[in-house]
C-alpha cells in the first residue's frame, strides 16, 4: 500500500512571510495549475493578478470587463489548489466602501492571505496602460478604512495601490501613499514608476512601511531591476503580473502551429506523462482510493 501524504493548508500570516523572504518575488497564477506550479517552484508566496485572469479565463483585456462575482469564481478554485499565503488583486474594490467591505470578507474567506485595493476611477485598466484616473484620495481613504474595519481575521494584509503617477505625477502618488497608511493599509503599492531614480525616490520617502511594485515584462513603464537591488531601494514585495502569462500563453502558439504542421512535440518543451500525474498528484489521490473506496463483499437484491 502507497504511503499517504496529508495535505497542510495551513498558510503563515503576510507579515510572517514578510520577515523571512524580503524581497517577496510574486509571479501571478492565472488558474489552479499554475498555483500548484508556483509552489512546486519553490516560490513563498504568490499573487492572483486580474490581467491574466480575465484573459486567460475570459479572453478580455484588463479594462474593467469582469467585476468580483466573475473573478471570485475563478479565484475561489486557485487558491484551493495551493496553500501557499496569496495576495488577491481586488481592482478597484468594485464599487463604494459596502462593496469593498463584501470584496475584502469574501476574498479573506476563500483563504487570501492579502488584498490590494487601487485608487483607480471606474472602468479601470491594467496599471502600465495609459490614460488612467484616479479617484480622489479622500475617497480611496474611505475603501481603505472599510477594507481594514471589513476583515474578520486581523492578520489579513490590506495592500493600498495608487495608480496616481501617471494622471497626476510622482509627488501626488508618494503623498497619497503616505495617507493610505496612515488612513489603516499595512503597505503601499506604488504602480508604474518609470525609473530607476523614481524607484529610489519611493524608497526613501516611504521608507520603514512595507512597499510593493510590479516588474511587467514585455512592455511595461518600470524598468527591470535585479530583486536585490529593488529590495536595496527600500521595495519588500514585487509583482510580475505577465512573466508566466506571456510565456504560456507564446508555448500555446507553438503547439498550435506545431499540430497544424503535423509536427510532434519537441520533448525539450513538455512534460511527459508521468510528470504530469506527478504534479496533478496521482500517486496522494490513489492512496485515497486505496485506502477508502472499497466494492462491497455482496451484491445487495432490490426487491422485485
Amino acid at each position: 500500500m502507497r504511503k499517504q501524504t496529508k495535505e497542510v493548508q495551513i498558510r503563515p500570516a503576510w507579515k510572517e512571510v514578510l520577515d523571512r523572504h524580503s524581497p517577496l518575488l510574486l509571479p501571478v497564477a492565472h488558474d489552479a495549475l499554475t498555483a500548484r506550479l508556483i509552489q512546486l517552484a519553490g516560490y513563498p508566496a504568490y499573487q492572483i493578478g486580474g490581467f491574466a485572469l480575465v484573459g486567460a479565463h475570459f479572453a478580455y483585456p484588463d479594462i474593467d470587463m469582469t467585476h468580483y462575482g466573475e473573478n471570485s469564481m475563478v479565484i475561489r478554485n486557485i487558491i484551493s489548489a495551493s496553500n501557499l499565503p496569496v495576495l488577491v488583486d481586488a481592482d478597484d474594490g468594485y464599487g463604494d466602501a459596502k462593496n469593498v467591505w463584501r470584496t475584502v470578507q469574501g476574498y479573506e474567506e476563500m483563504g487570501a492571505s492579502a488584498i490590494f485595493i487601487e485608487d483607480q476611477v471606474a472602468p479601470k485598466r491594467c496599471g502600465h496602460m495609459a490614460n488612467k484616473q484616479v479617484v480622489s484620495a479622500e475617497t480611496m481613504v474611505s475603501k481603505l478604512q472599510a477594507a481594514a474595519a471589513a476583515r474578520r481575521n486581523p492578520d489579513t494584509f490590506i495592500l493600498a495601490r495608487t495608480d496616481a503617477r501617471d494622471p497626476l505625477g510622482l509627488d501626488e502618488a508618494l503623498r497619497r501613499a503616505e495617507l493610505y497608511i496612515k488612513a489603516g493599509a499595512d503597505g503601499v503599492y506604488v504602480e508604474a514608476l518609470h525609473s530607476i531614480e523614481e524607484l529610489e525616490r519611493t524608497g526613501n520617502v516611504l521608507k520603514g512601511s512595507p512597499l510593493a511594485t510590479s516588474i511587467l515584462e514585455g512592455g511595461g513603464k518600470t524598468p527591470w531591476i535585479d530583486p536585490e537591488e529593488l529590495y536595496r531601494l527600500g521595495f519588500s514585495m514585487i509583482l510580475y503580473p505577465t512573466s508566466v502569462i506571456f510565456r504560456v500563453t507564446r508555448t500555446i502558439q507553438r503547439a498550435l502551429e506545431d499540430l497544424i504542421e503535423h509536427r510532434p512535440m519537441p520533448p525539450r518543451d513538455s512534460v511527459t506523462f508521468h510528470d504530469y500525474e506527478e504534479i496533478m498528484r496521482m500517486p496522494f489521490w490513489a492512496e485515497i482510493e486505496d485506502r477508502y473506496q472499497h466494492e462491497p463483499k455482496t451484491r445487495l437484491e432490490l426487491p422485485k
